[in-house]
């Protein structure tokens, strides 16, 4: 009989092109990869990997037994969410992946809120950028994740997943205090023609945002500097080297030289949860999303409009 942990080396090895990439996704060593492979070549008393240069290719073999995995490991987690959906109980264990502002934002409300109503759950929480998260998720190697985009920039959603709106955070600008529009209760984006900005990196969705977002507002950015964490984005704002636009949630302490001013027109985003859904009957799932939720309601009534 094949054994499930073999194939589960080999169809990442599939996915990812190499060894290394397929142990990273795995979360174990690439030694780890390569002892089930080779185990699963004693298996089937075939040659499943070649060298080629400094890596390994997969075989006509291997592709084929691929192939199959993938539905096999598929079957795999249907049954078993069948199986937990039967059961009704939280039970096992969960890999969650969320970004930066959301595992500081909504994260440890959810864990708590896990914790004390579903002590049998165990739930691992990584901190990775929404794009990781959404491949991961559709491959099967994150259960759940919490990703984000904007309202005006859509990101595309692989088929497979199912969504739940979390909630829909809204960014203001932040202005250094002796700012002249400081004082504003509301400003116009327009207004900021010929501000410096301080901006996540290139390639972010914040940033490829904030470029998309000035120039629909014929605003040219000047981007000053680039900081991927809002408190360090904050931080040089207060010191006067800049503005940014900075969502509300998960953004606290704010430094006493910044001041936030909402925007017009509102620039929001969205996060929401993803899973397969092949796994949506897991009540683990459900469970999860259900304290995503109130998680959501209790980020959105700390701030104030």
């Amino acid at each position: 009989m094949l054994d499930l942990n073999r194939l589960k080396a080999l169809h990442a090895v599939h996915v990812y092109g190499s060894v290394g990439a397929a142990a990273d996704a795995l979360m174990v060593t690439p030694s780890a990869v390569s002892q089930q492979i080779a185990k699963l070549e004693r298996e089937t008393g075939a040659r499943l990997v070649e060298r080629n240069g400094r890596g390994v290719r997969l075989t006509d073999a291997a592709g084929l037994l691929a192939e199959h995995a993938e539905r096999i490991l598929a079957l795999v987690e249907t049954a078993e969410a069948d199986f937990e959906a039967l059961r009704g109980q939280v039970v096992g264990r969960l890999n969650v992946g969320a970004f930066p502002t959301a595992a500081r934002g909504l994260m440890p409300l959810t864990l708590a809120e896990l914790r004390q109503r579903h002590p049998d759950l165990s739930v691992q929480l990584y901190e990775r950028e929404p794009e990781r998260v959404v491949r991961e998720v559709a491959r099967g190697e994150l259960d759940l994740v919490v990703v984000q985009d904007w309202l005006n920039r859509p990101m595309p959603i692989p088929d497979g997943l199912s969504r739940k709106t979390l909630l829909e955070d809204i960014a203001d600008v932040a202005l250094p205090a002796n700012h002249p529009l400081a004082g504003e209760r509301e400003i116009q984006l327009s207004a900021l023609c010929g501000e410096r900005w301080i901006s996540s990196s290139p390639g972010t969705i914040c940033h490829d945002w904030l470029v998309f977002t000035l120039r629909s507002a014929e605003l040219e950015p000047e981007i000053a500097s680039m900081a991927d964490e809002y408190p360090t984005q904050l931080a040089l704002v207060a010191a006067g080297l800049g503005c940014a636009i900075v969502p509300r949630l998960g953004r606290d302490p704010v430094p006493a030289g910044v001041r936030l001013v909402p925007l017009l027109p509102r620039q929001t985003r969205r996060i929401y949860a993803l899973w397969r859904s092949d796994a949506a009957r897991r009540p683990a799932i459900r469970a999860t999303v259900d304290a995503l939720v109130r998680a959501g309601e209790t980020a959105q009534d700390g701030w104030i409009s």
